[in-house]
């Protein structure tokens, strides 16, 4: 992938609607040729927006702010000893894509989703991949994330992960994966909840463009999860949540109440005779498959951490035997650390004898001297992440920090380098998005969401578009001031 340097060529001024709007050849803009021409696909929408004026604009941006707050869509951001809950930043301008890009995209991450589940189960059985070099003994079974109780489990259909939502980025070079988010993925509700907000927003040219749904999701995911059930009776779904003051409580409920199923937290849920039952007003229900939106530790504490009060006592012993399915199933977590990630390429070769249809990014472990030493080296170039982050926390992104970050960070790595990867500074896309009443150009990312069954993948034609909002950041995550906005997937 391209590092992010410094380029020669002169950044060229769009067309006309969108003065002051830099076309950098250095970066892919979704809307613009590298000539400031609108690309085809956009033609349509980029003179809509050229026929409005700004009090227009305003009143659009307004009106899906307003539409997110009457929603109550909203994360929730950790600082010190203080929880605060906001609305998520959106912005009113579509991010578009057309059918054939789209569909390269989803047979590449259909392709991935299918290796790793093949991946978790050898590595619970068998262990194939490991005896064969495929991945490193250590980097498996020594991740915090290997849950040794789940060896020798035959998970329904092998379906490891039933819901993933994996990050995908563009570049001058093409379209790469950035991050697999296997565990408790998140950040479906901002997708459906863009959606309505910006098809409200542009009725007409919406249905002009004749744009994909994403609408169905919670059909499909109730379909996904109720193929799992380990009897041919209707299955009881439900979802298990932290809680309310976890930062994705509103997707929860949300999905909940579109899946007409059960919102439970862990003191709803009992054991007995190693089946799993909620506590409901008409008595105790059978649950057959739990969708789980908590961590592996927090499942049971009897199996796992002892101290948690989030899930229930018995569960896994409910799932070993066969009486309860878990979505996703404990020990997913393995496939996703940031190290691993590097591997999937050669998990796709080695089990489906195919080549990668969508490229990883280039990444350097730290744990390997010579990848440390170049690391340490570039670190003015490089951005580096720690191995189980999440949502940007704990990354240092190496052009904007300071000498004394950067030397902070490199003291971090050096005494635990294992826990730390490297990738170069990437020339994300850039897209039109409204800011300080005129549109300007920020750099987007992609979070779509794959679903597998008894049947196979499913791939949402759209997902979570991350926007990094400051002017110049590569950081896309809400937690550290980045925003969203719909993607339009159509054929045209």
């Amino acid at each position: 992938m391209t590092m992010h340097e410094s380029s020669r060529e002169e950044p060229r001024q769009g067309s006309a609607p969108f003065p002051g709007y830099d076309v950098e050849p250095k970066f892919h803009d979704e809307m613009f040729d590298a000539d400031g021409a609108p690309r085809a696909a956009c033609r349509q929408m980029m003179e809509a927006l050229a026929g409005l004026a700004s009090e227009d604009m305003a009143k659009l941006q307004e009106s899906v702010y307003r539409r997110f707050l009457h929603e109550g869509i909203t994360f929730t951001v950790l600082g010190g000893d203080e929880v605060t809950e906001r609305i998520i930043p959106l912005d009113f301008v579509p991010r578009l894509m057309t059918g054939t890009e789209w569909d390269r995209i989803e047979r590449g991450l259909k392709q991935r989703l299918v290796a790793l589940n093949l991946f978790l189960k050898d590595i619970y059985h068998e262990g194939r991949s490991l005896r064969d070099g495929i991945v490193p003994v250590d980097l498996v079974l020594g991740s915090p994330q290997y849950r040794i109780e789940m060896r020798g489990i035959n998970v329904p259909h092998d379906v490891y992960v039933s819901v993933c939502g994996m990050d995908i980025v563009r570049t001058r070079d093409g379209v790469a994966v950035l991050e697999d988010n296997l565990q408790v993925p998140s950040g479906v509700s901002y997708m459906l909840g863009c959606r309505d907000a910006v098809k409200g927003a542009f009725p007409d040219l919406y249905r002009a463009h004749r744009v994909r749904e994403v609408s169905h999701y919670s059909e499909q995911l109730y379909a996904i999860l109720a193929s799992l059930a380990p009897s041919t009776r209707t299955p009881r779904v439900a979802i298990l949540t932290p809680g309310l003051y976890n930062s994705a409580y509103y997707e929860h409920a949300l999905l909940a109440g579109e899946m007409g199923v059960d919102l439970v937290e862990g003191q709803d849920l009992m054991v007995h005779d190693a089946v799993l039952f909620a506590r409901t007003t008409k008595g105790l229900e059978r649950i057959d498959v739990l969708y789980r939106r908590l961590d592996d530790d927090f499942l049971d504490p009897v199996t796992f951490r002892s101290d948690s009060f989030l899930g229930a006592a018995g569960m896994f012993h409910a799932y070993r035997a066969g009486n309860v399915v878990l979505a996703n199933a404990p020990g997913t977590g393995v496939a996703d650390d940031k190290a691993l990630y590097a591997y999937v390429p050669r998990i796709i070769r080695y089990f489906l004898d195919e080549e990668p249809i969508l490229d990883n990014v280039e990444t350097h472990l730290c744990r390997e001297p010579e990848a440390l030493a170049y690391t340490l080296d570039h670190l003015d170039e490089l951005v580096v992440k720690e191995v189980g982050g999440s949502g940007g926390y704990g990354m240092l992104v190496g052009p904007h920090a300071s000498e004394a970050e950067r030397a902070e960070y490199a003291d971090r790595i050096r005494a635990e380098p294992s826990n730390f990867i490297s990738q170069p500074t990437l020339d994300l896309s850039r897209a039109p998005c409204y800011v300080d009443g005129r549109i300007e150009p920020r750099h987007v990312d992609l979070r779509p969401f794959v679903l597998q069954g008894r049947d196979g993948p499913r791939v949402l034609p759209g997902g979570l578009c991350r926007v990094a909002l400051r002017g110049g950041s590569l950081v896309v995550n809400s937690s550290q001031g980045g925003g969203c906005k719909d993607l339009w997937v159509f054929d045209g």
